[in-house]
């Protein structure tokens, strides 16, 4: 089968994220498709941008074609991101019936966290005669609606619904991350027939093969403290806004006098903020660590004892989650604290910990001191029934199969 997926943020283990188009794509490679890739020369969530001159180029990296196409550079939410947005589906779209001679795919998928890229990709699939798939990461214009208080009337909401409601609309399928978008999609025209659910996943051989070890200064403080017989809980990831890392400080000093520490790893406009706030607790139970290679990832999560990872209430987790982190988590086969509330819950789903409501210090602090009464026994239990779902539903291994079904269906 040919396969062409369009994804503006595409990256690979070269790049940096986005991640997920290249681990389902490397996939079908193995199994014998032919993969065309096309993303934008810039992307904010790149760590490497590729080098484009000029146009477009051509390059290939585990047997998947990239077709990286010049988009400028830019920073933040602005006007800037908007014109890079805007030039990448217009290039794409002015070279669709070129694309779609040369590549002649049997599908068509526009990989979405805006819903624009719908129209290049129905121009590519209709002049080949291929099947379009819209993919939805993000519910767009509802996100920049609900999380950044944006009108239903401004001119880029009403250009980004419209694009929405016509992607579900021209898709033969619509395949979201997102487990309860259906719902949604429901209201804006999508036949529910079309609708696919295919989560997020990871790297289940390439997560077991890393043998990179954590920092020696990270090393000698965890060993230090499991000296003094602390209770570890740890946490791998951004220090942002969204991870509501505040209510650990809070729980922090709600056990303070337990046998307890709280291991933070990561980077994050946060994070001043929040040592900040730990040291005018005079907190000592609670330790911020440099940020690792995410090679060293599995070697910090095993380490620990339990990991912690919350949410800030959202409107928007009504519609479910699919976060990488706590994949990541779950493989490490550790038990795990969870504050969410949103509409699905792969930690209660797994039994694989505590889950408990967000932003609610208490709560965490009371998971906390239950985690630890648990015997080793019951805690490798929970560790485990994680690793086995993770193992078993989101290995790319095995969404990769399932998405070349959803292709093949009539």
């Amino acid at each position: 089968m040919k396969i062409l997926l369009i994804n503006h943020y595409v990256g690979s283990n070269i790049h940096g994220m986005e991640y997920r188009p290249y681990y389902l794509a490397k996939e079908w490679v193995k199994n014998g498709h032919e993969v065309t890739m096309i993303g934008a020369s810039f992307s904010h969530i790149r760590t490497v941008q590729p080098e484009v001159e000029k146009g477009w180029k051509e390059e290939f990296l585990d047997g998947i074609r990239y077709l990286w196409v010049k988009a400028p550079a830019y920073t933040g939410n602005g006007v800037k991101r908007t014109i890079n947005m805007m030039v990448f589906v217009k290039e794409v779209y002015l070279k669709a019936s070129q694309l779609a001679e040369t590549y002649k795919p049997d599908v068509v998928i526009a990989s979405s966290t805006y819903p624009l890229d719908i129209y290049p990709a129905r121009k590519i699939a209709n002049k080949a005669g291929a099947k379009l798939i819209f993919e939805v990461h993000d519910l767009w214009p509802l996100s920049p609606m609900e999380l950044g208080n944006m009108s239903a009337k401004h001119p880029f909401i009403m250009v980004m619904q419209k694009g929405e409601n016509d992607a579900y609309r021209y898709a033969d399928m619509v395949v979201s991350l997102l487990p309860k978008a259906d719902r949604h999609m429901f209201e804006h025209g999508l036949e529910p027939s079309k609708f696919r659910y295919l989560p997020n996943g990871i790297d289940v051989e390439q997560w077991e093969s890393s043998t990179e070890k954590i920092p020696v200064e990270h090393e000698e403080i965890i060993q230090q403290l499991k000296k003094d017989g602390k209770f570890l809980i740890g946490y791998a990831g951004t220090h942002g806004i969204a991870n509501a890392l505040e209510y650990v400080i809070d729980a922090a000093e709600l056990v303070r006098d337990e046998p307890v520490a709280f291991v933070l790893v990561g980077k994050g406009p946060e994070r001043d903020n929040l040592i900040k706030r730990a040291n005018e607790k005079k907190l000592t139970n609670i330790h911020f660590l440099p940020v690792i290679n995410k090679k060293a990832i599995p070697d910090f999560l095993s380490k620990m004892d339990a990991l912690y990872i919350g949410w800030r209430r959202s409107p928007l987790y009504r519609f479910g989650v699919s976060p990488n982190k706590l994949l990541d988590y779950l493989m490490a086969g550790r038990p795990i604290i969870h504050g969410i509330e949103a509409g699905n819950d792969l930690v209660a789903e797994s039994s694989a910990g505590i889950s408990i409501e967000p932003e609610n210090p208490s709560e965490i602090a009371s998971a906390v001191k239950k985690m630890r009464n648990y015997s080793k026994e019951a805690l490798n239990e929970m560790g485990m029934n994680g690793k086995r779902f993770v193992v078993d539903t989101h290995d790319y291994r095995v969404l990769s199969q399932k998405f070349i079904d959803i292709m093949k269906e009539n």
